[in-house]
Parts: structure tokens; sequence; C-alpha cells
């Protein structure tokens, strides 16, 4: 089989790579020459992984399908013809207004249909809107194509659940959901992916499988927004949210009763949600719901649940004021550290990183602002260092943005003789207040009683 794949991101590279690794596959990744992603094309067809985070077994998968030949990538579009099957995974945000930019999306899809042959399969894992499939991908395939989907083409959208660190296990032990425009369509999707997941693939409608990608996502959003509303209420009481989250969370999986399991998992609350799919996929709901939806109405639960976590780099601001002012320091006058930039822990994925919109309300109302991180080396509209002594020299207030490992290992009493005043705001339970309170420091943070320097 010839496979065609667009995008060579955290999805895309992955799951070409896993595909040119099974025999009788030849695999061509499609990217485009864009300033920010062109050098992927160079460095994949030496062999290279694009993915600069620990990924376990990505980089030896990548070399050995490059050494074997079933891989290549161009940014040549007439590499749709010959292809019998077309997995699309390129970029779909949403704007400040929460609606879908699917420009990358419809250029794609047109170049698909102008260079797609007869009988070619279009996969879509791009996640979109609850109708996109139906509503926009369907009619630009068959405009420009002259063809007809479910008749002369095949067309389904099937996700992936993929998390950074874990992108090949991810793709290949969990179950994928597989949902055509027809019957035909969703069988040749699961001949397809059965090629590369272990677990259980399972068919449906392009729509109801568009709807429970969202709904997964959106489902972890509310959670957290749950944590996180828990933070506040135990900040204002003076109460170790994480105390009351282990407490919360001992409640046994027990299987005797299904019907009535007392299993509890409240989630970690923190300094903000970032990544590709969460501050985005409950807007693509609503989205789809608005659009297509035939009952109007406003989906309470999940829009405040995106304001709630959307507020939390603004609560990380008016903390690190608070520690502060405890010192005697206003904010006009500090410098700010902020240690992590990447969203997720020990990895270089910046994506809706909640360090963007907390380094903008900061900056221009503070003295200076500064962020540092082990794995992100540079981020447009950020000065950011990889020297952590430096970030930290003549700092008034570091604020923990990111778990790294790095920021674990750190002691209060080096971060003092650096520091100009002793004030940390740790927005994701990685220092010990009580050790920080102990040398001296004004200590802040998500979820954490205010205690003062003893």
């Amino acid at each position: 089989m010839k496979l065609v794949v667009v995008g060579m991101g955290y999805v895309g590279t992955p799951v070409a790579a896993l595909f040119a690794d099974v025999p009788g596959f030849t695999v061509t990744g499609i990217q485009r020459r864009s300033p920010r992603s062109e050098w992927k094309i160079d460095a994949l067809n030496q062999g290279r992984s694009v993915i600069e985070a620990d990924e376990p077994g990505l980089p030896e998968l990548i070399k050995r399908v490059h050494d074997k030949g079933s891989f290549h990538v161009t940014d040549d579009a007439s590499a749709y013809r010959d292809a019998d099957a077309i997995i699309v995974a390129v970029q779909t945000p949403v704007d400040e207004h929460h609606i879908p930019q699917y420009e990358s999306l419809k250029e794609v899809l047109a170049d698909i249909g102008d260079n797609m042959k007869r009988g070619t399969l279009v996969c879509l894992e791009s996640t979109v809107a609850p109708g996109t499939t139906d509503h926009l991908a369907k009619p630009i395939l068959e405009q420009h194509s002259h063809m007809k989907a479910g008749v002369d083409f095949g067309l389904l959208f099937s996700y992936e659940r993929v998390m950074v660190g874990r992108l090949l296990h991810n793709l290949t032990a969990y179950d994928r959901i597989v949902g055509g425009i027809d019957e035909e369509s969703t069988e040749r999707g699961i001949e397809l992916y059965r090629h590369i997941v272990k677990a259980k693939l399972h068919p449906t409608d392009a729509l109801t499988a568009e709807v429970a990608k969202v709904t997964e996502n959106a489902y972890r959003d509310v959670n957290i927004a749950f944590a996180n509303e828990i933070a506040l209420i135990c900040e204002s009481l003076g109460v170790n949210v994480h105390d009351v989250r282990s407490f919360v969370n001992n409640l046994p999986n027990d299987p005797s009763t299904p019907h009535a399991n007392p299993y509890r998992n409240m989630h970690i609350p923190g300094a903000g949600v970032g990544g590709h799919c969460l501050p985005k996929d409950s807007w693509l709901l609503k989205y789809g719901l608005d659009a297509y939806g035939k009952i109007r109405f406003k989906p309470g639960i999940i829009v405040e649940s995106r304001n709630v976590n959307d507020h939390m780099p603004t609560h990380m601001k008016d903390l690190a004021e608070e520690a502060l002012r405890e010192k005697g320091v206003r904010l006009g006058d500090a410098k700010i550290t902020l240690l992590g930039v990447a969203y997720l822990e020990n990895s270089d994925d910046t994506r809706n990183t909640p360090a963007e919109p907390l380094y903008d309300l900061l900056e221009g109302k503070v003295r200076d602002i500064v962020a540092h991180d082990p794995y992100v080396k540079e981020y447009e509209g950020m000065k950011v260092t990889g020297s952590l002594e430096e970030a930290v020299k003549g700092s008034d207030c570091l604020v923990v943005v990111t778990r790294h490992q790095e920021y674990l290992e750190l002691r209060p009493e080096w971060l003092k003789q650096l520091m100009k005043t002793p004030v940390v705001v740790d927005g994701r339970y990685t220092l010990d207040q009580d050790r920080y309170l102990k040398v001296g420091f004004s200590f802040r943070g998500v979820g954490l009683p205010h205690k003062k320097t003893p």
C-alpha cells in the first residue's frame, strides 16, 4: 500500500513512521515549506526525529524506516496521485473568538482533491468541530476531484489519543474509533488502522467519532476546572488542596459493585491548561453545536470550565503581587522569573502554554521579566534563557509554571543567595512550602494555604 500522511507534527510523524515499518507499506510525508517547519523535511529525510522531547522508541523507528527506504518526506502535492490512502494530521486552532481556523485543512483538502485517484481513502485525524467531515471536508474533496464521496473515494474521521512522551505507546496500545461517511469507508479504515493498532478498533459514523473526540478532551478540561475551583476555595479557607485531593481519591476501585463504584479521580489543579487539544476542543464542540445542532442552547458547564482554566494565569499574577507585597515590594518594581515555558513537564511542547498569557499579563507591568526552560530554547514574544542561574540572579519572584524535574531539585538556600527578594509562587506543587518558609521566603501556591515566614 502507498500511504501519504500530511503534517509532520506530534501526530503525523509517529503515525507515518509506524505505517512505514509495516511490511509492504511505503509512506510519503507531506510537510509545507514554511520558515517554521521546512527544516523537518531535511531532518526526516536524513532519518532524524523532529520531536526533540524524550519519545521512547521514536528516534530509532524513524531511523529504521529511513534506512529501509519506506519513508520519505516532501512538499510536493503530486505525491497524492499514487496514494491508496491519505491521512490528514494538520493543526486546527481556534482564534480569539473561539472560531476554528481551517485554512490549512482547507488548503490540504483542495490539494488532495486536485490530485487523488479514484478509490483513494481519505482519513481525517485533525481534531475538528462535529459536522466538519460531512459539511466541510466532503464538499471540498468532491468539488476539486469531480468525484463523489462514498462512491468514487472513501472518507472517514478517526482520532488519536496521543500524549507527548508516550506517542508510540498511545497510538498502538489504545483503542481507536473509526467513523466513516458510509459503511465501506468505515470498514476500509478499520482494515488500514489494524496494521498499527494492537487494541480494539471501534466502527461508527463520522459525526459520532467527531463528537467523541472533542467530548473526550472537554471531559478532561471540565475535571481540571473543577480541581482549579476547589483549589481556589482551599486557598480562601486556608486548606491544602492536595491533602483534600488525596482524601477524595482514596476511595477504592471496587469492581464488585460496578453500578455504584465509589472510585473518585479528582484531577490536579495548576497554573493553567495548555497543549494543542484541551484549550480548544471545548470550543470546537460548542462550534459544532452552534453550526449544525437542531436545538439551540448554551453548554454552560463546558464554557464556564474553559473560563475557569483560562483564569488561572491571572490568578498566578495575583499571587505574585500578593507575595511580593508581603516583602514590601511593588509588582511594578520587581524582576519576575517564570520557571517553565513548555506546557508539559520534561518536554519541549509549548502549544497553548499558560506561560504565554502569564508572561503577557506581567510584561510592561514589572521592572523586568525573563523565562527559563531546560527544554525550550526560544519562544516568540518571550525573553527565554537556558541558564537557570542567569534567570534567577537578581530576581524578586520565581513563578513555577511547569513541573520540570530540574525544578523539583532546587534548593531554597541556593536560590536565596542569588535572588534580590526571596519570593516564590508555585503553580504546580513543585516546591516544599514549609522548607522555603523556613529559610525566609514569602510563598504562595495554587491551592495552598497562605502561611507566613516563621
